[in-house]
């Protein structure tokens, strides 16, 4: 089974568990029964019901949480959770997903920092899994665990390496904090980069880290990009669904990514008011990158006879990045879908430019993430700096 490894900061409250309770507000999900003990106390942390159906066997329910938006909910379950035992026992643990199916093979963390795949089978609608429990914890999850102080840590190492802002946007529905990353240069146009609207989408997380490291590198490249272009980065827009290992939305239940024309939420309407405001003082949004997951590798992009500026643009640089790398499939699905309020569109439709979604399958492997990311990052660069017409293939 091939390993995956990912490390990052995290915090864990010491452990509180009581029989079977639940609280949403500080993820304070928790089964005491017997020598074994599951929780989720920590920040991520979801498994919504579990139970014992028979000595040394368990059976996690995970539950879409409250969803305004899109009915069905659109499947992420996620799921994350300790286990630990008062001697050595290996436990059987089923999980099913109410109403939906299983998207993310599980994995597991002797320390919640390094991760690698947690042998499992699947029994028509059941995932089954033997854990060796002991005194030590051990941490299952649907993907690396990447919290809200995960970015809050990333960001300040970036403020020790190149020169950047790093301020507060707004706040989320619940108070959390929505942090930007700007770097300013000698002109008037912007490249946006946006992320982790839906919380369980970490592959999406793991993109966007070293494409934002590449723009923000000492490189040649990056720093003569940076001087003719603004960056502004949004790395974390739903702190609140983060914190609550939701699938999909919001503290309200929104989806984020189906808010870009109302802004009910304000999480999106904070960032449309800054982006208003930068245009009102003379700025041009120029291009937007929104970083996803999904089940394969694949970038949304906006039909070249929609109407953007540098109708060919997003073809010739992912064109190129396609010739870069040869052993990727490079995928790309125009698309123009103007009700369903996605950031795309709304980058397309308000500011006249292209804009895409850049999702990374879940199970793509970690280093093949950080290397199209990387080659992709500079090729942008390199593509916004050159002189070639993109206004014809």
């Amino acid at each position: 089974m091939k390993k995956l490894l990912f490390t990052c900061s995290l915090l864990f409250s010491t452990l509180s568990l009581i029989s079977c309770t639940t609280s949403e507000s500080d993820n304070a999900q928790a089964c005491n029964i017997g020598n074994v003990k599951f929780s989720t106390d920590f920040a991520t942390g979801r498994m919504d019901n579990c139970k014992q159906v028979a000595e040394n066997e368990f059976l996690i329910t995970l539950i879409p949480e409250l969803n305004k938006t899109n009915a069905p909910i659109n499947s992420s379950p996620w799921y994350a959770f300790k286990v630990q035992a008062e001697q050595a026992t290996t436990i059987k643990v089923t999980m099913l997903v109410q109403g939906d199916e299983h998207r993310y093979p599980p994995k597991i963390s002797q320390n919640g920092t390094t991760w690698k795949l947690q042998p499992y089978k699947l029994n028509g609608e059941r995932l089954v899994m033997n854990i060796e429990a002991s005194i030590d914890p051990v941490y299952i999850a649907g993907q690396e665990i990447i919290n809200n102080e995960y970015y809050e840590d990333w960001a300040k190492d970036l403020l020790t390496k190149t020169s950047i802002s790093y301020d507060l946007l707004g706040e989320s529905t619940q108070g959390r904090p929505i942090y930007k990353i700007e770097s300013k240069g000698s002109s008037n146009e912007w490249l946006v980069i946006l992320g982790r609207m839906h919380p369980p989408e970490v592959t999406g997380a793991l993109a966007l880290f070293p494409f934002v490291e590449t723009i923000l590198s000492n490189s040649e490249l990056a720093a003569s990009f940076r001087e003719k272009y603004n960056v502004l980065v949004i790395p974390n827009i739903n702190p609140d669904g983060v914190q609550a290992g939701n699938w999909r939305h919001n503290a309200n239940g929104y989806d984020l990514n189906r808010d870009w024309i109302d802004f009910n939420q304000v999480e999106t309407r904070q960032i449309n008011a800054y982006l208003d405001q930068l245009v009102s003082q003379g700025q041009k949004i120029k291009f937007a990158v929104d970083f996803h997951s999904t089940r394969r590798n694949i970038f949304y992009t906006m039909p070249v006879d929609y109407g953007v500026e540098n109708p060919y643009f997003v073809r010739h640089w992912l064109g190129d990045l396609d010739r870069k790398m040869p052993d990727v499939e490079v995928v790309l699905k125009p698309g123009n879908n103007p009700d369903q309020a996605v950031a795309k569109q709304y980058f397309s439709d308000k500011f006249g430019v292209h804009a895409i979604t850049y999702e990374m399958g879940d199970d793509t492997d970690r280093q093949e993430i950080k290397d199209i990311a990387f080659n992709a990052s500079n090729l942008l660069m390199a593509n916004m700096l050159s002189d070639k017409d993109h206004n014809k293939e």
